[in-house]
């Protein structure tokens, strides 16, 4: 089955939790200071570690019979990263094949991402690309991705309007679906002040395909909860088009969170209740953990998504 049809059909998806922040606190495994959580693999202890993480939450969609998104740790492995650090292009093709081969060993509906990020500062917009600067730098990633045969591509965490279409250029060409994912702040609104309904409008009128979806990541759900319901995001585009949340564990918002030294949590039923409430003011169908998320997080959004599920279903004999 692809992706789109998965997506129509299915009422609800499983997105995998956190990586990066689990690494460091669980494993105490030292990320690249240029490429980031892409060069585990050519570690032991990293790939034995991601292996983990992803087979943990890999078993809890094959408890909860959802279907499963993970994508590769490759957000800051661009072109420009990738040869600063002293890799080689094969850095990408690399990690798709370790994804690849637990999707073969899974036995379950999983689809393999390429994760993609924006050039400069996710959190504070810094740096953002231009459009036509961004899909030619872009390309370069977006391609690799292609010919390691990914599933789909996804761009995490986009703070701005120009470089996340330019991005959507680029992965548009691939002929592969993809993903964009914004930073969203409580206003309704990407860090550099267009709102949720025009960002969307925007891309789906200048890119061809459009976007699979749109998504939102790194951010609590009652935020986005919050942003969803200013008067110019209630409307069919957003409740249509905007279909996902990796959603934090804390409230805290980008600034509070950035360069935090501290893991900032709350307890899985929380977080779940939390989404539910989204779910309620949202047409999302696409549910997954960042920061602080952990087994324990996503269990509990799997079970609630399921139960929630059976009551309506219920409801409707």
């Amino acid at each position: 089955m692809s992706l789109e049809t998965c997506l129509s059909d299915q009422k609800y998806l499983l997105m995998e939790g956190a990586l990066g922040e689990r690494l460091k606190r669980e494993y105490h495994v030292k990320l690249d200071p240029d490429v980031a959580m892409a060069s585990l693999i050519y570690e032991d202890i990293g790939k034995d570690a991601l292996k983990k993480l992803w087979n943990e939450y890999i078993e809890i969609a094959r408890k909860y019979g959802l279907p499963f998104l993970a994508t590769t740790p490759t957000r800051r492995a661009n072109q420009e990263r990738v040869g600063k650090a002293g890799y080689e292009a094969s850095i990408i093709d690399d990690n798709v094949r370790v994804l690849k081969q637990l999707k073969q060993d899974s036995g379950i509906e999983m689809y393999v991402g390429g994760l993609m990020g924006c050039k400069g500062d996710a959190y504070k917009a810094e740096g953002a690309l231009e459009e036509e600067e961004a899909e030619r730098f872009h390309w370069w990633q977006a391609e690799l991705f292609q010919k390691a045969g990914v599933d789909f591509l996804y761009a995490g965490i986009m703070p701005a309007l120009e470089e996340a279409t330019g991005m959507a250029r680029a992965m548009a060409k691939t002929g592969l679906p993809y993903i964009i994912s914004f930073t969203i702040q409580k206003d309704g609104r990407l860090l550099d002040g267009t709102t949720i309904t025009d960002a969307i409008r925007y891309i789906d009128s200048r890119v061809r395909p459009v976007p699979l979806c749109y998504m939102t990541n790194c951010v609590h759900p009652n935020i986005v909860r919050e942003a969803i319901l200013q008067p110019f995001n209630q409307n069919e585009v957003v409740r249509e088009r905007f279909l996902g949340i990796q959603a934090n564990t804390s409230p805290l918002t980008y600034e509070e969170l950035d360069g935090s030294l501290d893991l900032k949590s709350s307890e899985p039923e929380e977080l779940a209740e939390s989404i539910k409430q989204l779910s309620k003011v949202s047409g999302m169908k696409i549910f997954g953990g960042c920061c602080g998320t952990d087994g324990r997080h996503m269990e509990q959004i799997a079970k609630s998504l399921v139960e929630k599920d059976r009551r309506e279903n219920i409801q409707n004999d």
